[in-house]
């Protein structure tokens, strides 16, 4: 999978250095053992305008096929990131952040309380993903099946999907 991916850690006390970041460096390698390429990585507060302008910034202009956003996907009252995720999409692609709490669901009841959204921004795909390493982990398995010809679509790819 030749694409380019920006994950983005989204934690208040991660972007102050009293929080060393664990879910990035995790997803990062995945993603590079998938054969992605890393074109950034980050770690900002849990401040929505921020969140908002780092997406257009990595989406806009074709930087980017891929942003994973980890954090900020509960229901405490800094948990922005989907509502800022929103803001930002074109087309939601509701399917992916469904199947992510479906799955999610079978190992923890928390998973009903993730507000995760998915989405196409331009031609670049955004998930969100939960904080903790494990739960980006376990959810970011749930769409990699998927990955490949979600992003080879929103490219612009025309052949007919297999059914």
């Amino acid at each position: 999978m030749g694409f380019k991916a920006v994950v983005i850690t989204i934690s208040d006390r991660g972007s102050r250095g009293e929080r060393k970041d664990a879910s990035g460096p995790e997803i990062v390698g995945l993603l590079q053992q998938m054969g992605m390429e890393i074109v950034g990585q980050r770690i900002i507060p849990d401040e929505k305008e921020l969140i908002r302008q780092t997406l257009i910034e990595w989406s806009d202009g074709e930087k980017t096929d891929l942003i994973l956003t980890t954090g900020g996907t509960g229901v405490s009252p800094r948990d922005v990131t989907p509502d800022a995720t929103r803001e930002v999409l074109d087309r939601e692609i509701p399917g992916m952040a469904e199947e992510m709490r479906r799955r999610s669901a079978a190992i923890t009841p928390h998973a009903m309380i993730s507000r995760a959204v998915a989405g196409i921004r331009g031609r670049t795909l955004i998930i969100n993903l939960p904080g903790s390493p494990k739960g980006a982990m376990e959810n970011l398995a749930v769409v990699l099946p998927a990955l490949q010809h979600a992003i080879e679509k929103i490219k612009g790819d025309d052949r007919d999907c297999a059914s």
